[in-house]
């Protein structure tokens, strides 16, 4: 196999490696860069894939592509993927070439859940929803069809019932919980969110998991766990990934949810780093977690990328999530875990913070419709060991 050399080589072609590339610049303007992605297109920004793209006719394809390349030199290998990762070498083989490297970021991500049914249509009918492509395949496809089901009441299937149901898709929302978003969100509020599906016209299916099923060029015809049928002319997986950690493990990198790192995100080889959906890290404010939100790969990218060029730094960003559906937006950082107590302060009708307790100790906060407020929210949970509940009515307008 031919070898090919990069200062600093990046595997996975996402936001991560957008970010990666250019904190690298900051302080290294001429390394080489490479990035290995399975991916067919140069990194873009992936939550327009499942909001703007849908609702803002002003936001167009255009603005999606990030412009790695042209912006910071990188050289993007697309169609690559990696299968071998040898850390004392200094190597990763990819698709019958060997790539060696002075300093490595492990940036895959996650692959999505597939739902357990039999496809007889080769993917046309029955789609995951990650890439870009998945997008082009889904928007293609609601053209076509009259009826699709989404399968997963959290981010990805939530946003994604609301952009089909606001172009004209009849659309039906199959998810495990009572109410939908009654796992992160308070009895009532929860109840307030299925309203906002269930008045703009989304079928939901609730408290049913998908057992099986047969999916064809005619239709997708999905069993669920108490015997009922759900039935539509295609269906889409909004299940959430598996965060993919085998090339990690196979290193001999020590994994536990995620590739574990350190402050500076260094995993437990040297000259290797991990970034993203993949790396679990300690949050100096939570802990140690992993995130799979575009805050974190943004910011934890462009952290991982100054180190690898040498900063040293240790990555004290708690991020951030944020979902928008239906003329609302909301906002988190911590823990959102609704089988937490929760004290619920609300501005007027539409607008309000939940902060989630754990023992009285606030672990998380939920900012709804309220905005430029996540910063005042990072201080709460910073001063949580001192915060009274007389203390968060009012903190945060």
């Amino acid at each position: 196999m031919t070898t090919t050399h990069f200062d600093y080589l990046i595997v996975g072609g996402g936001m991560v490696a957008d970010t990666a590339a250019r904190g690298i610049r900051e302080l290294d303007t001429d390394g080489s860069i490479g990035i290995l992605s399975d991916d067919v297109d140069e990194p873009y920004t992936r939550p327009a894939l499942s909001k703007k793209l849908w609702t803002d006719d002003e936001f167009t394809w255009e603005k999606v592509p990030l412009g790695t390349s042209d912006d910071t030199g990188a050289d993007i290998r697309l169609r690559t993927r990696a299968t071998a990762i040898r850390p004392d070498a200094h190597e990763v083989d990819a698709d019958g070439e060997t790539f060696s490297y002075g300093k490595l970021l492990i940036a895959t991500g996650g692959k999505p859940v597939s739902l357990p049914v039999e496809d007889h249509s080769d993917g046309a009918r029955a789609l995951t929803f990650r890439t870009a492509e998945d997008y082009r395949r889904l928007r293609a496809l609601a053209g076509e069809v009259d009826r699709v089901a989404v399968v997963g009441g959290g981010y990805i299937g939530s946003e994604l019932a609301a952009a089909l149901v606001q172009n004209d898709v009849e659309t039906v929302l199959v998810h495990t919980g009572a109410v939908l978003g009654d796992a992160v969100f308070p009895a009532a509020l929860a109840e307030r969110f299925e309203k906002l599906f269930r008045d703009a016209g989304v079928e939901i299916v609730a408290g049913s998991k998908v057992s099986g099923g047969e999916v064809d060029a005619t239709g997708a015809r999905l069993e669920l766990d108490n015997g009922d049928e759900v039935r539509a002319d295609a269906v889409v997986s909004g299940l959430g990934i598996e965060v993919a950690t085998d090339l990690a493990e196979a290193a001999g990198l020590k994994v536990d949810d995620g590739v574990h790192v350190d402050a500076q995100l260094r995993a437990s080889a040297d000259d290797v780093y991990a970034a993203g959906d993949v790396a679990s890290y300690p949050d100096r404010l939570l802990g140690r977690r992993r995130v799979e939100h575009v805050d974190n790969a943004n910011e934890q990218g462009k952290a991982a990328g100054r180190n690898l060029a040498g900063a040293a730094e240790p990555y004290t960003h708690t991020p951030y999530y944020y979902s928008a559906v239906f003329g609302i937006r909301y906002e988190a950082v911590g823990t959102l875990d609704s089988s937490l107590e929760t004290l619920e302060d609300w501005i007027d009708a539409d607008r309000g913070v939940v902060y989630y307790l754990d023992d009285d100790r606030v672990v998380g906060v939920l900012l709804w419709n309220v905005e430029d407020a996540r910063d005042a929210a990072r201080s709460v949970l910073a001063e949580s060991d001192t915060l009274t509940r007389d203390d968060l009515v009012g903190r945060i307008r």
